[in-house]
């Protein structure tokens, strides 16, 4: 099989978008493209054409033609099975067989086309392949850009740690009627005071956010961006930091939740902190019933000044559904059986000084539908050739706020676009992965419901599993941390709290 070229074409021949794949002239491939119509017999239902040179093997596509143009010594049914290729791949980049939308994504098609036929021969490859090569995603670089910017956070709060002290050094050199001490070599204490003042302002500053500057290439060979590569050599490109002197404090994981813990902002933590952080597993069936709901939580406590390391907890729980609470074993059990206060056993002992503590978790497991926090009622009901799928959400649990919910639709692949009738919020068509996303900012008890309804072609099985992802600053078992005192002489101190609700798997099958 020799293939000359793969067009995308007009009813009157017209080249959209033309990919050659030998040497030819663009006089002469507009010339076979303008003379294909000519050629073409309405009378008969034959999808290739011939003349004293070549071969037109053709498929219409609504207005359009995609055209195949080979020798006329090559195989006709070989020809005929990369043709359907090249068909179904267009439908991947366009959302609409139309002559704008062709040449907005020429360039995609194109990079496709060459995945297809190399030097006019056809490649052993499938859709999903060309999907796979084309995105050329690399998680190399994803981890190295994490990396490197929990580096850069560790470094500004290393920054803001040392001009504390410099100013504090001023501060008692000044009440002790001393010099303040100045940088090395440099002499007198208003040049140190000037330029403490200075790094201090600047430090202090609003931090505009920068991106993280591309690493610079290696003469040598580079396997930086090999796709496919294993996690082992993340593990060892994260060793070779460290080997460097660079101090890594956060392991990158593998989930996407992990990965915007990452790189979330940092917050306002006090010299106690608590990390409050409930993670939820739900499967419920198309037809209603909740199979299975399974939620873990958890309190992390860090803290980072020696003078509040003996302290007390005080928790409230205002659960009514049963959550099986379990402390840590250091953890004086009576002392909040009886008082809900999270104290260690030997109370003259110390909480650990900068690292995180789990201090209490619970669970709970369920097959209860009341207590399913998002309900997801999917309806695809069958119209001819077409399906017709009405999506509605409902939030049982009004005193939840969830953000940046994402209701993600599988779609049948290589049938375009979905038609949206009605929509709350905004969608996104995701035409290589074959999705449709619907996109929330915010469910909360002002917008407890909503619905999505779009026609596509399909059948009822196409559209599960519809899957939920979301996140929320309150959790769902309503378990707080009120009040932190001090074992000795009980008197309150000062505490910050992060609380996050998130989804680890949420599924309606």
């Amino acid at each position: 099989q020799v293939l000359l070229a793969a067009a995308v074409c007009t009813k009157a021949g017209k080249a959209i978008v033309s990919r050659q794949f030998v040497e030819m002239t663009r006089t002469r491939i507009e010339g076979l493209l303008a003379a294909f119509p000519k050629l073409m017999n309405t009378g008969k239902q034959h999808t290739f054409v011939e003349t004293e040179s070549v071969r037109y093997v053709y498929q219409p596509m609504e207005k359009l033609y995609m055209v195949l143009i080979t020798t006329k010594n090559s195989n006709i049914l070989e020809d005929l099975e990369t043709l359907r290729l090249f068909s179904r791949v267009i439908p991947e980049y366009c959302r609409a067989l139309e002559e704008n939308e062709i040449s907005e994504h020429c360039f995609d098609l194109i990079f496709a086309f060459d995945e297809i036929v190399a030097l006019g021969y056809r490649e052993n490859v499938n859709l999903a392949q060309i999907r796979t090569f084309t995105e050329m995603d690399s998680h190399e670089e994803k981890v190295f850009r994490a990396v490197r910017e929990t580096q850069e956070r560790e470094a500004k709060a290393e920054m803001r740690r040392k001009a504390k002290e410099l100013q504090q050094a001023r501060r008692d050199a000044e009440r002790h009627g001393k010099k303040a001490p100045g940088f090395g070599g440099f002499g007198s204490s208003a040049v140190s005071g000037g330029v403490t003042a200075m790094i201090t302002e600047t430090i202090i500053e609003t931090e505009k956010p920068k991106v993280a500057p591309a690493p610079a290439r290696p003469s040598g060979p580079s396997k930086a961006l090999k796709l496919g590569a294993k996690g082992k050599e993340v593990d060892n490109f994260v060793d070779k930091l460290k080997s460097e002197g660079e101090n890594i404090m956060t392991s990158v994981g593998k989930r996407s939740v992990e990965a915007a813990k990452v790189l979330a902002p940092p917050i306002n933590m006090e010299s106690v902190h608590m990390k409050i952080e409930e993670k939820i597993s739900l499967t419920c069936g198309r037809d209603g019933g909740l199979q299975n709901m399974e939620l873990h939580g958890m309190i992390m406590l860090h803290i980072s000044d020696e003078k509040f390391a003996r302290i007390r907890l005080h928790v409230e729980n205002e659960d009514k559904r049963g959550v099986q609470l379990q402390t840590h074993p250091n953890v004086d059990k009576k002392l909040f059986t009886t008082e809900s206060q999270i104290g260690l056993k030997n109370p003259e002992k110390s909480f650990p000084i900068n690292s995180d503590v789990g201090v209490l978790k619970w669970r709970l497991q369920t097959t209860e539908e009341s207590f399913i926090p998002l309900t997801i009622n999917c309806w695809p009901s069958e119209s001819g050739n077409s399906c017709d799928v009405n999506i509605e959400y409902e939030l049982q649990e009004e005193s939840l706020e969830l953000n940046d919910v994402i209701i993600t639709i599988p779609l049948p692949s290589g049938v375009g676009a979905p038609v949206i009738g009605e929509i709350d919020g905004e969608y996104r068509h995701d035409s290589r992965r074959n999705l449709l996303e619907w996109c929330l900012p915010v469910i909360d008890a002002k917008n407890k419901s909503g619905s999505l309804e779009f026609s596509i072609a399909g059948q009822p099985n196409d559209f599960f599993p519809v899957q939920v992802s979301f996140i929320s600053k309150k959790n769902y078992c309503n378990i707080q941390v009120t009040k932190v005192t001090q074992v000795d002489g009980n008197s309150p101190v000062r505490f910050s709290t992060e609380t996050t609700f998130l989804v680890d798997k949420y599924e309606i099958l």
